[in-house]
């Protein structure tokens, strides 16, 4: 039995449906069921469903029974009331870590990102490279897998542009310069690699890094965002203080922003890899292009962008 935890999740659902087909037996860990029904991501899968939440240990040991391995993808990219990077993307991977020591599951997946490391001034990628650091002391079977940014259905980067766009009729703001560069990998590559290294011995106590294709600028991502929505905007560059001004006021006035000053130190930390273990699960992994995003980047409309940006 593989246990992924954030099963319902954007990245955990392509994981378990890619287990699913290899005929491997799942058990989808979600923090609210019937929450996850709704959403419908895991809907007709011939899956085994539990309830748990990474922030309460208590809850973890049930999960681990009959358990081989565990595929731990649980973390948030925005911090929001009592969700925050060190309670959830680090102490949350403590807590899984060691229920699995506890139930003698030796096998451990963990999704960490490019970039991460405990030492880093920057709240959101110190608490993964933390959470990596501590998988690789844990004396497990470990194998971690560092993706850029991730892109596909749901995603929580080129949907973020694309839900400025009925915002932005004329100008759209170009965020960061030539140096913010990103090496944008589909979810559905990451998961294949996720599958991959299950079961192979060789991955054991290694830490690969995932990359698309191709390296492009956050300029780049942003015009191919609005050519795969048919969007025409006159493009102008936001100055750094400017951006950060701006995110400021919107962390404050916003239950739910849509970008956040955390989510901004990205563009000053390694999001590219010159070592892309990619190929070595995917034989052609998709690149990030206004054909491919086209067929699930959504046309928000300005009253589906401002009631999430209010929390609605």
């Amino acid at each position: 039995m593989i246990l992924v935890t954030g099963a319902p999740g954007f990245l955990g659902s392509h994981i378990v449906k890619q287990l699913v087909r290899a005929g491997k037996p799942v058990r989808a860990m979600v923090r609210d069921r019937a929450r996850a029904e709704r959403e419908g991501r895991l809907q007709n899968l011939d899956i085994e469903w539990m309830e748990g939440d990474v922030t309460r240990a208590e809850t973890l040991p049930p999960l681990m029974q009959g358990v081989t391995a565990v595929i731990h993808t649980v973390a948030i990219a925005i911090e929001k009331g009592t969700r925050t990077y060190e309670r959830i993307n680090y102490q949350g991977t403590v807590n899984v870590v060691e229920a699995a020591k506890a139930a003698g599951v030796r096998r451990f997946i963990h999704i960490s990102q490019i970039g991460a490391a405990p030492d880093l001034p920057y709240p959101f990628t110190a608490s993964k490279g933390k959470a990596q650091a501590y998988v690789a002391r844990s004396g497990l079977d470990w194998t971690t897998l560092s993706p850029s940014v991730i892109w596909g259905p749901e995603d929580e980067f080129a949907n973020t542009f694309a839900r400025l766009v009925p915002l932005t009729p004329l100008i759209f703001p170009i965020v960061g310069d030539e140096n913010a560069r990103f090496q944008p990998v589909w979810v559905g590559d990451v998961a294949a690699a996720a599958v991959a290294v299950l079961d192979d011995p060789a991955t054991f106590g290694q830490e690969y890094e995932l990359g698309g294709p191709e390296i492009l600028t956050l300029e780049e991502i942003e015009r191919r965002t609005l050519q795969a929505l048919g969007a025409k905007r006159w493009m102008v560059r936001f100055p750094m203080p400017l951006l950060r001004l701006v995110l400021v006021l919107m962390e404050t006035l916003l239950p739910a922003p849509p970008v956040t000053s955390s989510l901004l130190d990205l563009l000053v930390v390694r999001n590219v890899t010159e070592n892309n273990a990619i190929y070595r699960f995917v034989q052609q992994p998709r690149p990030f292009t206004p054909e491919n995003t086209a067929a699930y980047m959504r046309k928000f409309t300005v009253g589906e962008t401002l009631r999430q940006f209010f929390g609605g």
